[in-house]
């Protein structure tokens, strides 16, 4: 038996938004075909993807995630159709867990029950308050943070379980204050600040996401963040959580943080197989699932060799004291976009003190973290 991690992209690259900084537009641009932008997926290959999760799992644990693009452009019966068939074929009892990251744009009081009554863990992306939010507009150019936000109120009413995806650029460190109080007023506290990544080929004219915006973020949110946590407020931030229990000698629970890559399967609407959502270019594709199994693609050269690099330790980071904790600075797609070694060492330096605190604290309190968030 084998857990299984499978993110889905129904849309493919489709979007009712232009967000300036989308990584996924980069990822299409590289590739040779760029036909990923008008196609919702078949019926064909939803089940055959269904059924090839089922079988590689083998009453394991398969976690079900579905981005885009917009997911929920591929519309509410294709997602019911997707847990009928896990129902109907899930013959070895493997237990399932659906998540999907949105922008929010399209969820009403229906989406809002079909997500409450199949237990799907939702990540909603909103950059903060207004202010930081301005790149996040309609192809219209029309800004989207009014229409988001009515959005958590339809969840919370409906008890759907969700937490907030945040794209973090010097914008969002620079307010990250602002941000921060402005999500524990409104019982927003499962919080996941993701880095804005450069481009493959890095000619961008403009960078998004500095070393002194990196620097801003950390040293600020973590005081925000430690400070809650040893008052008994806790707001959680995924990637502090993560080094805590680093600290605390357990495994993290985000894939970027582990040091290395680890088996996971990205399908894009016409079944082409992944092993990483950042690495969904041509050079990374092992197949499709339409004409191949998932275990004959799963056992490819290039899915082996995919992995295996990532285990390769950078000499710099060898010696260093922090390497433990930081694993090379995160997911090799981070490093390959910037190199913020530097940030971190100071980091750590700085706010080591405040982690054997909270370290301290949950072992004399026996405290946890609730959940895992919507990548998985």
């Amino acid at each position: 038996m084998s857990n299984l991690s499978l993110m889905i992209k129904p849309a493919g690259g489709m979007c009712n938004l232009a967000c300036k900084y989308c990584f996924y537009c980069d990822v299409i641009e590289s590739r040779k075909t760029q036909n990923f932008t008008k196609t919702i997926m078949d019926y064909d290959t939803q089940k055959r993807l269904v059924l090839e999760a089922l079988e590689y799992a083998n009453g394991d644990e398969i976690y079900f995630a579905f981005q885009g693009g917009e997911p929920l452009l591929a519309g509410l019966d294709y997602y019911k159709n997707f847990v009928k068939l896990v129902k109907e074929n899930n013959k070895l009892g493997s237990k399932i867990f659906y998540n999907i990251q949105t922008n929010g744009t399209l969820i009403n009081t229906d989406w809002a029950t079909f997500f409450k009554d199949n237990d799907f863990l939702l990540g909603l992306s909103l950059d903060g308050n207004k202010l930081s939010n301005v790149y996040r507009k309609t192809k219209y150019n029309i800004d989207t943070f009014d229409l988001v936000y009515e959005k958590t109120h339809i969840l919370k009413r409906y008890k759907v379980d969700f937490n907030m995806l945040v794209v973090l650029t010097d914008l969002v460190s620079k307010n990250i204050k602002e941000i921060y109080q402005f999500f524990k007023k409104e019982n927003l506290s499962f919080l996941q600040f993701t880095p804005c990544l450069n481009p493959f080929n890095k000619s961008s004219e403009k960078k998004f996401l500095t070393e002194k915006g990196m620097k801003i973020f950390l040293d600020e949110a973590f005081t925000l963040y430690a400070k809650d946590f040893l008052n008994d407020s806790y707001v959680s931030i995924r990637l502090f959580d993560n080094w805590v229990r680093i600290f605390l000698s357990e495994p993290p629970e985000q894939c970027g943080l582990m040091g290395y890559c680890y088996r996971q399967v990205v399908s894009e609407y016409n079944g082409d197989i992944y092993p990483c959502d950042f690495y969904c270019i041509d050079e990374y594709k092992l197949g499709n699932i339409n004409d191949t199994s998932l275990k004959t693609l799963l056992s490819s050269n290039i899915a082996k060799s995919f992995i295996e690099s990532s285990f390769k330790i950078d000499s710099k980071c060898k010696d260093c004291k922090y390497y433990n904790i930081c694993r090379q600075g995160g997911c090799k797609r981070l490093r390959q976009s910037d190199d913020f070694c530097k940030v971190y060492k100071e980091f750590f330096k700085k706010a080591e003190p405040l982690f054997n605190a909270i370290k301290l604290k949950i072992l004399n309190e026996g405290k946890h973290f609730r959940r895992a968030y919507t990548d998985n």
